[in-house]
């Protein structure tokens, strides 16, 4: 073939293929996501302002509690838990179903090579008796392309393509629920190891006033029902330091497992110190539609299904593809001489199911109906994380107070039991005011360090709640 008849050929093929793809129309429905009504401010900032400080810039939100050893579990976290790698292949497949679908806007270019050797029959139809042997050589390029009319191709791929984001936003979801999970766990570590810390030192005293009342009951001055009191006093209290001691076990196997670790391969020192809990900021209303990694998944599902519904109306209509080839064809000879060339534009072919019992119908009826679907559990989503937004800032506000009043507790029972102590020593009461004021006591210290466990968690989920640590570290 010449060179100016090749580039006709490839010219004309390529102009009526763009030609006829910008024929091309969209049969999806215009998509409108539904509006949502956030208002200008959370229900439960009304008359109440709390002190709020922003997510630190870097993402890492959990820096902002100023503990390097969380600091460093983190860090760990998004390295080697597996749930997680699962969610990041799982968005590796969703982004390369999308490379799938987009290659079918473009032209299947092929190459295919031949030869054979052939003998025909000499009683064959349409013959002059003869039998006759010939050999077929042939090599070229061949192209074909589907021609989206109907947007069937553009549709399946802005419904990949929006499948694999919301792929992307589910495991932004994933890692954040999961860094809240891991710093909550640890919170309640430290949280035991302050029990652990109180359940020593409750023991140690109880021992002490056990060893004063045998003292006193040497010296006639006790009852064996005070001594039977201490003791089951010092009993109770040795049976829950046991049984913290086996919580601080399960939450640092609970730990180990979120880490991609066998818990005996892993163990956490006790803290000596109390983390402090950070005031947070809960933002705006609206910035909560823009930074929640579940919301944005919602949505993209939506559009997704959306563009199915395009992809479910082309059914209906003809698909036509083109198809086109060029080479070289022999029997003899040099394959590669220009009177040996050869060139064909077409099949332009369509293809339209005339009847198929109302089943294309009826994908179309089903792709509606999961686009309402999608619609419903988007606005279900944004609903759900603007209840959890109020509900963390309702605990936000309760815990504000509280905490001042079980401190005060706290210490009205400490000095509650010295008196105690003070009078049965000096004869004016019973051990049994004693007992009543050691639990009095046991249980105040208990509550506060339960209260600054909930807080700590409490501001780890505020930062889950109203997305705040989708950046930086969420990538």
């Amino acid at each position: 073939m010449r060179r100016n008849d090749l580039a006709l050929v490839l010219t004309g093929l390529l102009a009526l293929t763009g030609l006829l793809a910008l024929t091309g129309c969209s049969l999806a429905p215009e998509y409108n996501p539904p509006a949502i009504d956030a208002g200008e401010q959370y229900k439960e900032l009304r008359d109440w302002k709390p002190a709020g400080a922003d997510v630190p810039a870097t993402g890492k939100w959990w820096e902002m509690f100023g503990d390097t050893r969380l600091n460093a579990l983190e860090e760990r976290l998004q390295a080697d838990n597996p749930s997680l790698a699962a969610a990041t292949a799982r968005y590796a497949q969703a982004l390369a179903q999308a490379g799938v679908s987009s290659a079918a806007e473009l032209p299947s270019l092929g190459l295919s090579a031949q030869a054979s050797s052939n003998r025909v029959s000499a009683e064959r139809p349409l013959t002059t008796g003869k039998e006759a042997t010939y050999r077929n050589f042939s090599v070229g390029p061949s192209l074909s392309y589907e021609l989206d009319l109907f947007g069937r191709v553009s549709n399946s791929v802005k419904a990949d393509e929006a499948g694999a984001e919301a792929s992307g936003d589910d495991r932004k979801t994933l890692l954040l629920g999961l860094q809240v999970r891991l710093a909550s766990s640890y919170f309640s570590l430290r949280a035991l190891d302050e029990r652990l810390a109180l359940l020593h030192e409750t023991v140690s005293a109880y021992g002490r006033a056990r060893d004063l009342i045998a003292a006193r009951r040497d010296d006639g001055y006790a009852s064996g029902m005070d001594m039977n009191r201490a003791d089951t006093q010092l009993a109770s209290a040795k049976v829950e330091l046991d049984m913290v001691k086996g919580q601080r076990e399960r939450t640092e196997h609970a730990i180990a497992a979120l880490l991609g670790v066998v818990p005996s391969r892993f163990s956490l020192e006790a803290a000596g110190r109390t983390l402090e809990p950070p005031k947070l900021s809960a933002g705006i209303p609206s910035a909560l539609l823009e930074r929640r990694p579940d919301i944005s998944a919602a949505e993209r599902r939506m559009a997704a299904a959306n563009a199915r519904i395009g992809v479910a109306k082309a059914a209906l209509y003809p698909q036509i593809t083109l198809g086109g080839a060029i080479g070289f064809q022999s029997t003899y000879g040099d394959l590669f001489q220009a009177s040996n060339s050869f060139w064909a534009l077409g099949p332009l072919a369509g293809a339209l199911s005339l009847f198929d019992g109302g089943a294309r119908q009826a994908n179309v009826d089903i792709s509606k109906a999961q686009y309402d679907e999608a619609a419903a559990t988007y606005r279900q989503t944004v609903i759900t994380a603007f209840q959890e937004v109020e509900d963390d800032l309702a605990f936000a506000r309760q815990y504000e107070g509280q905490e001042a009043h079980q401190r005060q507790a706290a210490n009205a029972a400490r000095n509650t039991l010295d008196l105690a102590l003070s009078r049965y020593q000096n004869g004016a009461s019973s051990y049994l005011e004693v007992v009543t004021a050691q639990t009095a006591s046991l249980d105040a210290e208990r509550a506060l360090i339960d209260l600054r466990s909930q807080q700590l968690a409490l501001a780890a989920d505020m930062v889950r709640a109203t997305g705040g640590g989708q950046s930086g570290a969420m990538q």
